[in-house]
């Protein structure tokens, strides 16, 4: 007899559409309404990548081929997923999914979240309400915390460096920097929780210069909040020029890893921030395209769920 297991994916969520804007700002920053003037530069950034985020549809077509993949992996074992989708900041928020998953009659469920790094402020929140809610229902989750050491997913930035090398003449490779980045978040939570978050993004980048073919690399951060308290540094922009002053970088790789797809933060932040930097001081930009739904990157995702997974189903029948 087949079990029906929920598989939760969850992620940050983007307005659907232009009216959605400032009721999701406002969830953002915990129901405090964001100026007429902070909505505006928000909606300008949204018409700049072509009016509204992609990442909605590309969050439901990454959960739809997780879900395939394990559903593969785990035919012989009897075991069928049904996937769940809950958003931190928008319907369906992660309480409706757990909600769904009970009316389904689901009692246990595997999750995970669309970001390969595991920080207590990011991954660690989500699992929180996760937990928060499922036990309002009775429903047993085991979650995934983080699935950057998983070969596929530095397979699938090393043969993306590559290929991007490949375009750059190679008499130039030396002059030429990958800048490996991830979503900064506040300076004082993370070194007073001795968050392991910013040396997982060091792990990354040191296994992507180990493995491909760049012979240069650094590490930076992206898109903090506006708080007016410190986040981690440096910004890739301040990083971008600070390295040009140093070493006279003609090419500058940028692998955002802390992020799986085409969103905002990737087509605003880099492809146009990072990019007026390299007009600015005469560099080329490159930017490999992000993983998501190539097979590499749900394959990773799939191998972590499967680890984590597969111990727990062996411990009940220990």
């Amino acid at each position: 007899m087949t079990k029906t297991v929920g598989l939760l994916v969850m992620a940050y969520g983007t307005p659907y559409k232009e009216s959605d804007i400032e009721a999701y700002y406002t969830d953002i920053r915990h129901g405090k309404k964001p100026s007429p003037e902070e909505v505006q530069d928000l909606k300008d950034r949204y018409k700049f990548i072509g009016g509204i985020s992609p990442l909605a549809k590309i969050t439901d077509a990454q959960a739809e081929a997780l879900r395939d993949k394990l559903n593969v992996m785990y035919k012989d074992q009897d075991i069928e997923f049904k996937l769940y989708i809950g958003l931190k900041h928008i319907h369906p928020y992660i309480e409706d999914a757990l909600k769904q998953m009970n009316e389904d009659g689901i009692k246990e469920a595997v999750t995970i979240v669309l970001a390969p790094h595991f920080s207590n402020f990011s991954v660690g929140s989500y699992d929180k309400r996760a937990n928060e809610e499922a036990e309002k229902y009775g429903i047993q989750l085991t979650h995934v915390k983080s699935f950057y050491q998983q070969p596929k997913f530095i397979q699938y930035w090393v043969k993306k460096i590559n290929q991007t090398l490949t375009e750059i003449p190679e008499e130039e490779h030396d002059e030429t920097v990958l800048v490996v980045s991830a979503h900064s978040l506040p300076e004082k939570m993370i070194m007073e929780s001795h968050d392991p978050y910013p040396d997982q993004l060091t792990d990354t980048k040191n296994l992507l210069a180990e493995l491909s073919n760049i012979e240069h690399t650094a590490q930076g951060w992206q898109s903090e909040g506006n708080t007016g308290t410190p986040w981690l540094g440096p910004d890739v922009q301040d990083l971008t020029r600070e390295l040009y002053k140093e070493y006279g970088y003609k090419h500058f790789i940028y692998t955002p890893v802390g992020f799986v797809c085409n969103h905002l933060e990737v087509l605003y932040d880099n492809d146009y921030e990072c990019k007026v930097v390299c007009d600015e001081i005469g560099a080329v930009y490159h930017r490999p395209p992000m993983p998501n739904t190539d097979d590499l990157f749900i394959g990773a995702m799939a191998d972590e769920v499967y680890s984590v997974f597969s111990v727990k189903e062996e411990d009940k029948h220990d």
